[in-house]
C-alpha cells in the first residue's frame, strides 16, 4: 500500500498574523511540504476548502472574522470533507479552552512556538491517518477483530474508526457513551474495547469496572483514549482494569504499538 510523503500532502493554513505566517509556513518548507495555501481568516478559508479541499487545515486558535472552534464545526458539516486533518496552532495554554480541541478529534495541538519535533509527529500523524498500514498479528485476523469504540463525541469516534480501519479493522460497533456500550455488551462479544474517558451517565472508568467485575467478556483487552490529566483518576483506572491509555490527540502510530502489545502478547 503506498505510504504518503510529506511532499504529497496539500495543508491550508489559517493565521491572520503576517509574521506568524511567514514562520509556520517555513517550517513546513523545511519538512517537505510543498503545497501550502493561506488564509488569514474564517471566510477565506471556507472559500478556499469549498473550492480545493486539502489534506490538513493548520490554523491559529482566533481570527477577525471567527475562530478554529468556528471553522472546525463548519468542515465536520460539510458532505465529503470529514476526512480533512485539523491540527491547532496556538499560544493558548489553558486546558480547558484547549480540551474541546481534544475532544473533537484533531490532529494534534502545537504551541507557539513549536519545534521540529512538534510539527513532524503532527504531519506524521496526518500521513498514517491517510495510509493504510494493516495490522500483521500472529494470534488473529485483523479484519476478523470485533471492537467496541466508545466516545460521547461523534468526531472523536470518527478519528478512532478511521485510525482502525487504516490498521485493517473492519468489525467495528459504536456507542455514544459507557451505557449504551454496557447494552452492547450484554448482547454481543468483542476482542478489544477502546473507550474515552470523560463521558456523562457512566464514564470510563465506571465502564471498565463492569467490564471487569460483571461482564462475561472480563478478559477483552481496554485501551483508553483520554485528555485527562488528573493522576489520580489516571491511576484509578489502571487499578480498575485498563490495559493501556493513549492521551487526545494520539499518534496512530503509538495506537499500532499499543495495540501490538495488546493483541499479540497474549
Amino acid at each position: 500500500m503506498h505510504q504518503l510523503s510529506p511532499s504529497e500532502l496539500s495543508i491550508l493554513l489559517i493565521e491572520p498574523s503576517d509574521t506568524q505566517r511567514k514562520i509556520i509556513i517555513a517550517s513546513l518548507r523545511a519538512e517537505g511540504i510543498l503545497n501550502i495555501e493561506t488564509a488569514s481568516g474564517f471566510e477565506e478559508a471556507r472559500n478556499l476548502i469549498q473550492s480545493h479541499k486539502p489534506d490538513l487545515i493548520a490554523s491559529a486558535m482566533h481570527y477577525s472574522d471567527g475562530d478554529a472552534l468556528m471553522l472546525l464545526n463548519f468542515i465536520r458539516a460539510q458532505p465529503g470533507c470529514q476526512d480533512i486533518q485539523f491540527m491547532l496552532v496556538s499560544s493558548e495554554c489553558r486546558r480547558e479552552q484547549l480540551e474541546i480541541f481534544r475532544q473533537s478529534g484533531v490532529v494534534a495541538i502545537l504551541p507557539k512556538p513549536f519545534s521540529k519535533e512538534h510539527l513532524g509527529k503532527a504531519l506524521n500523524a496526518t500521513i498514517d491517518l491517510l495510509s493504510n498500514d494493516e495490522l500483521d498479528l500472529s494470534h488473529f485476523d485483523v479484519q476478523d477483530l470485533r471492537v467496541l469504540v466508545v466516545d460521547d463525541s461523534r468526531m472523536a469516534r470518527n478519528v478512532i474508526r478511521r485510525t482502525l480501519t487504516n490498521l485493517g479493522m473492519r468489525q467495528l460497533t459504536e456507542a455514544s457513551d459507557g451505557a449504551e456500550a454496557i447494552e452492547l455488551m450484554r448482547i454481543q462479544m468483542f476482542d478489544l474495547v477502546v473507550t474515552d474517558y470523560n463521558m456523562p451517565s457512566v464514564d470510563g472508568l465506571a465502564l471498565t469496572q463492569f467490564i471487569r467485575n460483571e461482564s462475561q467478556q472480563s478478559h477483552i483487552p481496554i485501551l483508553m483514549v483520554s485528555s485527562e490529566a488528573n493522576d489520580a483518576h489516571l491511576s484509578n483506572v489502571s487499578q480498575a482494569g485498563v490495559n493501556a491509555l493513549c492521551d487526545k490527540p494520539f499518534e496512530p502510530q503509538l495506537v499500532k504499538k499499543i495495540l501490538y502489545q495488546l493483541l499479540d502478547e497474549s
